[in-house]
């Protein structure tokens, strides 16, 4: 489906990605390696490498099994990348690291550390991105910048979540009809999280076609600002109110499992609504076993800014929490277009 913007639609558009320098991504850990332990924490820049790829290449290098390379979380092949994976060399020296040669990746640092590099375990991601041939109001352009600034985003799921044309849809549900099919356990889990995606995306949409995203409802389940901690539904008092006003607390949306909501009165009927419109999706998802649990409606974007470079390039500079998507406040500032052949 075509989401809906937070306001209306962008009146620029901008050329995306004309090259990988373009999408720049610095991963935060929110954390030091501590400089003793069995683990290696080596932190790389990458150009047109995926995330998979280079963790191989370091089992290789390091001479380990691939599953004793671990990394925080995915991050983006069509962009210049920084990231930190942890090899685990039990009794075992530390290669040279500054021998190692992958195409398009440069190792930063390298330290040891005493636990392994589990998946999620960041703070969140910095981003520089460049937008060319821009066509449109600067001014208006601007504007928005300021005003997302000071408001927040609608949280999305990102196109990158489905697959290229939504192929990983397309699989969970082959898997949902086909439930002793044997998948790979990492593509399994890409394949589930684009079906919860899915659904939580289309409850976002009906919030923010209905103007209650930004907001709280009767029956909303509310999580606390920079946490995963959700409480409520509780009565919609003034003091609520005034706390979602100030980014203290925010609405929350269903990721979709086995078990009833937890969300009641109108927030409930808009939930259930869409999952019964994708119905295969979520009984697929309780069938699996997953458990129903809540993410944020709305995204707040720290240090958010806009650089013109050119009257028709600018750069747009900003910091999100993990597990959430630049390409989400982009399409909020601009309409983008793939770069030309």
């Amino acid at each position: 489906m075509t989401l809906p913007y937070a306001d209306a639609a962008p009146t620029v558009r901008a050329t995306l990605r004309a090259a990988p320098q373009d999408f720049r991504v610095v991963e935060e850990l929110g954390f030091s390696a501590d400089g003793a332990g069995e683990h290696v924490f080596v932190q790389v820049e990458k150009i047109g490498a995926n995330t998979g790829w280079v963790a191989e290449q370091l089992a290789r290098f390091c001479g380990v099994n691939i599953s004793q390379v671990s990394f925080a979380g995915l991050k983006d092949r069509h962009a210049v990348t920084e990231q930190t994976f942890s090899v685990q060399l039990p009794g075992k020296a530390s290669p040279d690291f500054s021998s190692l040669k992958i195409d398009g990746v440069r190792v930063l640092s390298s330290a040891r550390n005493s636990r392994k590099l589990n998946r999620g375990a960041l703070s969140g991601n910095r981003f520089e991105i460049t937008l060319r041939e821009v066509l449109g109001d600067r001014a208006a352009f601007d504007a928005r910048i300021a005003a997302i600034a000071q408001s927040a985003v609608p949280n999305y799921f990102g196109e990158q979540r489905f697959g290229h044309e939504h192929g990983n849809l397309e699989q969970a549900r082959a898997l949902f009809l086909n439930p002793r099919k044997r998948v790979a356990r990492p593509l399994e889990s890409i394949y589930l999280s684009a079906a919860r995606s899915e659904i939580f995306n289309r409850v976002l949409a009906a919030r923010v076609t209905d103007g209650s995203w930004n907001t709280l409802l009767d029956g909303d389940v509310a999580m606390l600002d920079g946490t995963h901690s959700v409480f409520g539904p509780e009565d919609l008092t003034a003091e609520l109110l005034e706390r979602a006003r100030v980014f203290d607390i925010h609405p929350t949306g269903p990721l979709w499992g086995v078990g009833a909501l937890r969300t009641t009165l109108a927030v409930e009927s808009i939930e259930k609504a869409c999952a019964e419109e994708l119905s295969d999706l979520a009984n697929g998802l309780a069938a699996r076993g997953l458990k129903q649990e809540r993410r944020s409606l709305r995204l707040r974007v720290a240090n958010l800014s806009a650089s013109w470079l050119a009257v028709d390039v600018v750069r747009v500079d900003f910091a999100l929490p993990a597990g959430c998507y630049a390409t989400t406040v982009i399409r909020e500032l601009a309409l983008t277009d793939p770069p030309r052949a």
